[in-house]
């Protein structure tokens, strides 16, 4: 059986490094540098969980996994510092992060955390298209057809239904949504989503009124219903297999 694969996303190379021996054996362990790179590795590779260093130039660690959530659902573990304010632990949970572990740690506590967030999922798969009654979305090459006809969605939309997509008949907080497809920065601007899950109903709904698959959870957010569902999957396990 192949090991797990953990992402580590790092700008000090010294972290990088520690983390890379201490994982080594147990998993098979890639790298990136910046957010930007861990987007990239994310899409190639499909790591089965990512360990993310919140300190990072540029874009931060808050702000990469917003980003990283748009295409990957498997578990976040935010490295933190010792200055970290409770607010900061609060955005990196809101970012979409599952877990965080605060610098200076033990090994033996990471280890463990990483065990117990690979032991909540399962073997999991990538939905790449999801086919139902009247309405067909491919999230790889960005093609979403209702009622046999093509429906062009700007960048935002888009982003916003690929989340309910990946998702798929599980409740999205309005936090969640907000922070995955605006950013931490906007994480209260309720009336954004609401706006954008209205542009969506109206373009992939035949009774905007009264939906069939953007459903409302009253009070927490939305999801996308299912079902009835065909969906094609690939595995989402090892970088060596050819995309």
């Amino acid at each position: 059986m192949n090991e797990p694969t953990i992402l580590v996303v790092a700008a000090e190379m010294q972290i990088r490094r520690v983390l890379r021996t201490t994982l080594s054996g147990k998993y098979e362990v890639i790298e990136a540098r910046s957010g930007k790179e861990a987007i990239k590795a994310v899409i190639q590779e499909h790591p089965d969980l990512i360990l993310l260093d919140v300190n990072m130039p540029g874009m931060n660690g808050f702000e990469a996994c917003c980003k990283i959530r748009l295409s990957f659902d498997g578990p976040i573990i935010m490295v933190m510092t010792v200055r970290s304010s409770e607010q900061d632990k609060i955005v990196a949970l809101d970012s979409g992060a599952d877990d965080f572990v605060v610098k200076p740690f033990a090994m033996g506590e990471l280890l463990a955390r990483i065990r117990a967030a690979l032991r909540r999922v399962s073997p999991r798969v990538a939905v790449t298209r999801i086919d139902l009654p009247d309405l067909s979305i491919d999230l790889e090459k960005r093609i979403v057809e209702a009622r046999g006809k093509k429906v062009y969605l700007p960048p935002r939309q888009f982003d916003v239904l690929r989340l309910l997509v990946i998702h798929q008949g599980k409740p999205l907080t309005h936090k969640a949504l907000l922070y995955s497809a605006w950013g931490p920065e906007h994480g209260e601007e309720i009336q954004n989503l609401r706006v954008v899950i209205s542009q969506l109903r109206k373009k992939i709904e035949k009774n905007p009124a009264h939906p069939r698959y953007i459903l409302t959870d009253p009070r927490v957010g939305y999801r996308l219903n299912v079902s009835h569902v065909a969906a094609e999957k690939r595995p989402a396990s090892k970088p060596h297999l050819s995309g």
